[in-house]
């Protein structure tokens, strides 16, 4: 033993903790951020066999009717009139701006096309409903 010590091995051991910690402050935001990315309110959407996957890069006024009955802008609920004044105060500051449509499935056409004329009435041109494609 040339330097006076015992022989004990050492072991290099590779300390995972900061990397842990780097993937937990990920998940965190995940989990935060995911729910903030869908508009309007949730509904169970009507299914289609063709979806049209044209994405336009404007972002769209998103309209949900909800199995009750209940109109949401975005994600505040309104009554009709204030429904026709979102609508028309939404147009007055974007001409142009897309209305997106989110019927829930369990809902008559009668229902969902009374909202699409109080959005038509407020001066909205044309309303696109919202569907998911059919699972093949």
């Amino acid at each position: 033993m040339a330097f006076g010590g015992s022989s004990k091995g050492v072991k290099n051991e590779i300390n995972i903790t900061p990397l842990v910690d780097v993937v937990l402050v990920l998940l965190i935001i995940f989990m935060v951020i995911t729910p903030m990315l869908q508009r309007g309110k949730d509904v169970r959407l009507p299914e289609a066999n063709k979806v049209d996957d044209k994405k336009d890069e404007s972002d769209p006024l998103i309209l949900s009717l909800t199995s009750d009955k209940k109109y949401y802008v975005e994600s505040d609920l309104v009554d009709e009139a204030g429904l026709s004044d979102r609508v028309k105060a939404e147009l007055i500051a974007t001409p142009g701006k897309r209305l997106q449509l989110k019927g829930d499935e369990r809902l008559t056409f009668g229902d969902v096309r009374h909202m699409m004329d109080v959005v038509r009435k407020a001066g909205g041109k044309g309303v696109a409903l919202v569907v998911q494609e059919k699972k093949k």
